[in-house]
């Protein structure tokens, strides 16, 4: 009788034992089927009060901090001229425009940033496009709203300019956009979003020109002087370090300001995919470029 009590539990530790070698088989089999959860990519903390990061491809949102929050943009106003002019019908970038001397005096008066324009010197719109975007000359910018602006005068041609900037805004559905300025020096009335600017730099890089002009780091201008002859200018610096510090940038446009702080938009791609953001009112030219880099870095790492 005991030998028999003995073998049945056996058996029955046996019966167990079988039960859960299939079980524990069944949980491999299935581990096998389903992939396990990739690991959450944590959104990184930036100094700046507002940011957003989208995939370029589809707009898709990457990130967001105070993204509909409007604040003063400084020279990524700059976005919006380039665009207005890239935007005309029938543009000639080889067309001349002769510098006057109240885009001179302009920069002096405002202690604005400067191209370093000559009163006098024929220089072309394509010229002047690269001394607005990469030192981000002001009298470059002045000098591109009278040109294609329309009235009888330099202030109503500025204003038409003006008008034109905050149509194409309009047209772009940016309902957190006003400009009031050609150049970012605004009147109180000079505003836009993280989000808003994004989506302006990613419409205005389908514009090979535009693309060709903010992913360049230096360039030099020979210009016709008043007298006829030929002067070579000093060579302009893009002010987005991001070209020099980043693997894959291939733009935008840096922005500073007393009310507007650092800001930048910026856009890199890297394995074909192409990440586009904002920093607005960040703390310093070197955080600002901190905070894109951190941007970019989670934007990719999002696509996979």
């Amino acid at each position: 009788m005991i030998t028999g009590i003995k073998g049945g539990i056996q058996g029955v530790r046996i019966r167990r034992a079988a039960a859960v070698t299939v079980t524990a088989g069944a949980m491999l089999v299935t581990g096998a089927l389903t992939a396990a959860p990739a690991q959450a990519v944590t959104a990184p903390t930036i100094v700046a009060k507002g940011g957003y990061v989208m995939n370029n491809a589809n707009g898709k949102t990457l990130y967001t901090k105070a993204a509909d929050t409007k604040r003063s943009t400084g020279s990524t106003t700059k976005i919006m001229t380039a665009k207005v002019v890239l935007s005309q019908a029938n543009l000639n970038l080889n067309a001349k425009v002769t510098i006057q001397k109240a885009y001179s005096d302009y920069i002096v008066s405002k202690g604005a940033s400067s191209a370093r324009l000559i009163v006098g010197d024929k220089v072309t719109v394509r010229q002047l496009l690269y001394g607005l975007m990469l030192p981000s000359g002001c009298d470059a910018a002045y000098a591109l709203a009278d040109k294609f602006g329309t009235g009888t005068t330099r202030a109503a041609r500025v204003k038409s300019f003006i008008g034109k900037m905050n149509a194409s805004a309009r047209s772009l559905g940016l309902k957190n956009t006003h400009f009031d300025s050609f150049d970012g020096i605004g009147n109180g009335a000079n505003y836009s979003t993280p989000r808003d600017l994004t989506k302006l730099a990613s419409s205005a890089m389908k514009n090979s020109s535009f693309r060709t002009i903010v992913k360049t780091k230096k360039y030099t201008a020979k210009t016709i002087t008043k007298t006829g002859s030929t002067r070579t200018m000093a060579t302009w610096n893009n002010t987005n370090t991001l070209l020099s510090s980043y693997s894959g940038t291939i733009g935008v446009k840096t922005g500073s300001g007393t009310e507007a702080k650092y800001c930048l938009v910026f856009a890199a791609t890297r394995n074909g995919k192409t990440v586009i953001g904002t920093v607005l009112a960040s703390t310093n030219a070197t955080q600002r470029t901190t905070d894109a880099k951190k941007l970019l870095n989670y934007g990719f790492a999002k696509l996979g």
